[in-house]
């Protein structure tokens, strides 16, 4: 169990930005979102709270509603929105830099952690990786990655690693479950909301929409959202923190790979040399020893 649970995440979460890049192909990126994780909390949500009878309190609906737009708003729906531009693989090596975020975060914060040198320098070096994948105009014969989008993807790192800090220190239910299908209700209503505030909904035309981009949400709510994040609580209570912390490693390479495969995708020298800089960069911090006061955990999930 233990196994395939691992084979889950490593390759359906890799997975995910492929989908997502191909469910924004004829749905707006915010919808995208929005019908995925809807799904996730209508069917989660009361199944979980029959099965486990805990009745959220308000302290835990106030988490999720941060969380939900921290996590699945502003981390999950930019993504979706980044990846218009910016191919599916590099959008993976770029979510990836979410646990360098959180090394910084978890340092400024009252009350932090301060991070070893060897950490230090693998934050150091996953951000000159970052830097060197949208910065010159020509490498090896291949242009930089989309500005802008690539930016996006940072803030959504940004915001992913905020929520994931915060979730760490606030209230939540005892069943994790029933946290994830809160936060999908929140961060699913906060995606519509933005949805009609971006036009999305009055632009929408049903007629137009591809059998493939459906089958893709589809994807994303049952395979993404619920399956995988069922498998990571189960690596989480069955194997290390360091472990499971591999998923952050072997994501965007599933990820390139697919793009590459099934995409057309392009894998230049530069994309190369940057996933190289920057997963050398991640495998540093994830690997490093910490103190006995540190958080012993593996990083925040990042599906997709």
């Amino acid at each position: 169990m233990l196994i395939l649970a691992f084979a889950a995440v490593y390759v359906i979460w890799g997975s995910t930005y492929l989908a997502m890049r191909v469910g924004v192909e004829s749905i707006p990126p915010f919808l995208v979102a929005g019908i995925r994780h809807i799904i996730v909390g209508v069917v989660l949500y009361p199944l979980v709270r029959w099965k486990t009878a805990i009745r959220p309190t308000a302290e835990h609906w106030k988490t999720a509603a941060i969380t939900g737009v921290l996590l699945l708003f502003l981390g999950n729906g930019s993504v979706c929105w980044a990846e218009q531009t910016v191919p599916s693989g590099i959008a993976a090596l770029l979510v990836a830099t979410v646990c360098l975020w959180m090394v910084l975060i978890d340092w400024i914060r009252p009350g932090g952690h301060r991070p070893s040198l060897r950490v230090l320098i693998g934050v150091v070096l996953g951000f000159a990786g970052l830097l060197f994948l949208v910065g010159p105009s020509k490498l090896g014969d291949s242009g930089r990655v989309d500005p802008i989008g690539a930016g996006v993807l940072v803030l959504a790192s940004l915001a992913w690693a905020c929520g994931s800090i915060y979730s760490k220190h606030a209230a939540l239910p005892s069943s994790p479950m029933l946290g994830v299908a809160m936060q999908a209700l929140c961060g699913g209503v906060t995606l519509w909301i933005a949805a009609f505030f971006f036009g999305e909904v009055h632009n929408l035309h049903f007629a137009q929409i591809t059998f493939r981009s459906w089958m893709a949400v589809v994807y994303l709510a049952i395979f993404g959202s619920c399956l995988g994040f069922t498998a990571y609580i189960y690596m989480l209570k069955n194997s290390t923190a360091a472990r499971v912390g591999t998923y952050a490693l072997v994501n965007p390479v599933v990820a390139l790979l697919l793009g590459s495969l099934f995409a057309g995708e392009p894998f230049t020298l530069r994309t190369l040399l940057s996933a190289l800089v920057i997963l050398s960069a991640v495998l540093l911090v994830i690997t490093a020893p910490h103190s006995p006061s540190d958080p012993d955990s593996a990083p925040a999930p990042t599906d997709a």
